[in-house]
């Protein structure tokens, strides 16, 4: 079955195709396909996810799964939350894209840091929504959460990951998560839990073995 995934970041294609992997899916990002990007223009994850998901279905005719995640800052409010992408303003692309991506990540990360200066409460969580549809006016899409707990450090540690992944320390690993592998990213993560919900599902109500 080809499942377009609504997003053209390669690493969050790599991990989810690691995740879905032993499923009869064909997982293929919506760039490769002539999808664009949709408006993401709601407050929570799970309406931006659908809206993603809706639009690749509608466009390629067949079924399509998205991802929104980000990271909630209980000091915040919540915040970023579904602005994490872009929590310090969206910067001008530069000529490659992972280089985009790379500039975006790190200028998010002093915006982080400089807002949780001198907060006692760092408590955070990474959380992930995924929803898959079969076709964009399925009357069921499969929907499933997320929740991965941690603290933001007061300085980045770690090469690995992408976002706020050098500042995201999770306790019950003790480390941050972009000094974990790939490994054992893929089995602790907000998006691996949502995976692994997303994977009964898709056996379930899509008979997928």
């Amino acid at each position: 079955m080809r499942l377009v995934l609504a997003s053209n970041n390669a690493k969050k294609l790599a991990e989810l195709r690691s995740l879905f992997e032993g499923l009869p899916l064909d997982l293929q990002p919506q760039g490769a396909l002539g999808v664009t990007e949709a408006e993401e223009p709601h407050h929570t994850f799970v309406e931006n996810a659908l809206v993603k998901a809706r639009h690749a279905a509608q466009a390629v005719g067949g079924a399509a799964i998205a991802d929104d995640s980000g990271l909630c800052v209980a000091a915040l409010g919540g915040a970023p939350g579904v602005w994490s992408a872009h929590a310090a303003g969206q910067l001008p692309p530069l000529p490659e894209r992972e280089a985009t991506r790379a500039a975006q990540d790190a200028a998010n990360n002093r915006w982080l840091l400089d807002r949780l200066q001198d907060q006692a409460d760092r408590r955070a969580r990474y959380v992930s929504v995924l929803v898959a549809l079969r076709s964009a006016d399925d009357p069921e899409p499969l929907i499933a959460f997320g929740r991965w707990e941690g603290r933001i450090l007061e300085s980045p540690q770690g090469e690995g990951g992408f976002g706020y992944d050098p500042l995201m320390f999770i306790p019950a690993l003790g480390r941050t998560v972009a000094t974990l592998t790939a490994a054992t990213k893929n089995l602790h993560s907000h998006r691996a839990l949502a995976a692994a919900q997303m994977r009964l599902m898709m056996q379930e109500a899509w008979g997928l073995v």
